[in-house]
């Protein structure tokens, strides 16, 4: 065997026993988080809300409820907001400086901890009115979806063929109605799937709505004011000295991942599903 065989043999062993690592951690925390958040499963986690101290009579349902609507709300703002500014950064702003800028930026954005987020929307949301809200819960979610929504949708949009959009204007459709019919059509896929990440990360981001939502103990569909939510929730249950609680920290961890990896596995079969839709 030659040294270059040799050295080829190191790496690709190097790089089996490396995923092997990785795939053993995976497993070990997924098999932790089944086998114990399988304890308290069961449909009152869905149906009933938080039990009192010590209750075994209760469940999540306000946090997934609030969760939902907070997360829902947060993307529903990010998704107009991002599509937008990648379509004028990939279409119109291009190499400009301000363009260069506002990449840069949005690089920074992306980057920055959640809970600097947090911080900043409190400031801006929270302090001045004198109280936590599911709206600053929303918005501070909303700017951390922002800059993967913003991105993908320029660099989706990079990859739309010049001659598509040079077909689009010879037909005598302006630059607007190309983009809209035709480019966005034709990426449609990859902006969808960069939502649907940007959605899966937002959606077990707990530092921010400690400082923006908080959160309630009770069943509340009033975003004015504090708002349960299941990750602030799991992060107090956790900490309780009560076992019920606790367990239920468990399961709500465990149906916060499901919930992840259901998004996650849909973002990797969309473009295959879009793609028999259009045929």
């Amino acid at each position: 065997m030659s040294i270059r065989q040799l050295k080829n043999h190191v790496f690709r062993y190097s790089c089996y026993a490396a995923t092997a690592i990785g795939l053993f951690i995976l497993a070990a925390i997924m098999y932790g988080l089944v086998d114990r958040g399988m304890i308290a499963l069961s449909w009152d986690v869905l149906f009933k809300s938080l039990p009192a101290p010590g209750d075994d009579d209760g469940g999540l349902a306000n946090a997934i409820i609030g969760s939902m609507l907070i997360s829902g709300v947060g993307i529903v703002i990010a998704i107009p907001v991002g599509v937008l500014a990648g379509t004028w950064l990939a279409e119109y702003g291009q190499d400009s400086k301000a363009a260069d800028t506002i990449r840069f930026l949005n690089g920074m954005l992306m980057s920055s901890p959640s809970i600097l987020i947090g911080l900043f929307v409190y400031l801006i949301l929270v302090e001045p009115v004198g109280h936590f809200s599911g709206w600053a819960g929303a918005i501070s979610l909303a700017t951390i979806a922002l800059p993967m929504i913003i991105s993908t949708t320029e660099e989706m949009l990079k990859l739309v063929p010049t001659s598509l959009r040079e077909a689009g204007a010879g037909l005598g459709a302006p630059a607007w109605k190309v983009t809209v019919s035709l480019s966005y059509r034709s990426v449609s896929a990859g902006i969808i799937t960069g939502i649907l990440l940007s959605f899966a990360r937002i959606s077990g981001e707990t530092a921010p709505l400690l400082f923006t939502a908080l959160s309630n103990s009770f069943m509340s569909l009033d975003m004015s004011g504090p708002m349960s939510n299941l990750p602030v929730t799991i992060y107090n249950l956790a900490m309780s000295p009560y076992e019920t609680w606790n367990n239920l920290a468990w399961t709500g961890a465990l149906l916060i991942t499901a919930t992840i990896l259901a998004i996650n596995i849909l973002s990797r079969a969309l473009p295959t599903l879009l793609k028999k839709w259009n045929s």
